[in-house]
């Protein structure tokens, strides 16, 4: 299958005494449709996303974290706070009053923070294979909560992901399709040396597993008691067959729809984790048919 592709640029601008980089294309003038990616990735796993959502009055943007794909590599500690107060400035930077934001993984967590905590900025919110809560007990598949566990034992985490490279060199592991050794370059080049690194390690490290990070969790808990309280935001779960690591199964998705208000399931077929890599073409049809129905086409009409 030949995929939509769509005329990207890739600016770079300054927040924070630091960079962050970001590809845009579509309607300049038209809403924004924000998509934030999670960890070991970049905008780059948007690529074949965008031209599917693209639209007149539609203006779409997929920033790079702080931290990861081309953005600055400043000497920060990576908390979900630092990641959170970065991409405000970006927000700033750019004059995006409201937008609609667009989730995975971390990106999906980070895009259901700055609606409750900016709530008149968003529009809505799609997402797909995110943090939606804390978790506890069975919640978190045996072969998962090994991993994480093993990630935030001193050493041995630095072993897995400083030295290692685990999260890149797994991510194909992670997929149902074949990835392109071209794209897995990508996603490597910004992590050429153990220190460049420990942004991946620093989010693998929060997972809110147990109650634990303390602050990762009480945040969460705050987006969760905004996802059920804001009926009027709509919202899309795009949720895939679980693939490989996968983390939203039936248990999930059922969890979801008992406590988001306003929100819609599209569901799809097999994928793993990084279900943009995997489905781009499913995923940006199904986010821009949800789109169309709440007419998120454009600037807000008041009155």
């Amino acid at each position: 299958m030949t995929r939509k592709r769509c005329d990207t640029a890739m600016p770079t601008v300054p927040v924070l005494g630091s960079t962050l980089h970001y590809r845009e294309s579509g309607d300049p003038d038209g809403l924004p449709f924000v998509f934030l990616h999670g960890n070991p990735t970049s905008s780059h796993l948007w690529r074949d996303v965008l031209p599917g959502v693209a639209a007149p009055g539609r203006r779409l943007l997929a920033p790079d974290l702080i931290g990861m794909g081309e953005s600055g590599k400043p000497e920060l500690d990576y908390t979900f706070e630092d990641h959170a107060r970065h991409l405000d400035a970006w927000f700033d930077a750019l004059g995006l009053a409201e937008a609609v934001l667009i989730g995975h993984d971390w990106g999906g967590a980070l895009a259901f923070d700055r609606a409750a905590r900016l709530p008149g900025t968003v529009r809505g919110i799609a997402f797909t294979e995110t943090i939606v809560k804390p978790l506890v007990g069975e919640e978190f598949p045996a072969a998962g909560r090994e991993l994480f566990t093993l990630l935030r034992t001193p050493g041995v985490g630095e072993s897995m992901i400083l030295d290692q490279s685990l999260f890149i060199e797994r991510l194909p592991d992670t997929l149902t399709t074949p990835l392109a050794p071209a794209d897995l370059d990508v996603y490597r080049r910004p992590f050429p040396t153990p220190d460049s690194r420990r942004p991946i390690l620093a989010w693998a490290r929060m997972m809110p597993l147990d109650g634990e990070p303390a602050d990762v969790v009480a945040r969460v808990e705050r987006y969760d008691a905004w996802l059920a309280a804001s009926p009027d935001v709509p919202k899309l779960l795009a949720a895939f067959e679980p693939g490989p690591g996968a983390m939203t199964d039936r248990g999930a998705v059922a969890w979801c729809e008992e406590n988001i208000a306003g929100l819609e399931v599209s569901r799809h077929g097999p994928a793993g984790h990084h279900s943009p890599e995997d489905r781009p073409e499913e995923l940006a049809a199904a986010v821009d048919a949800w789109a169309r129905r709440h007419g998120l086409v454009g600037p807000r009409v008041s009155g």
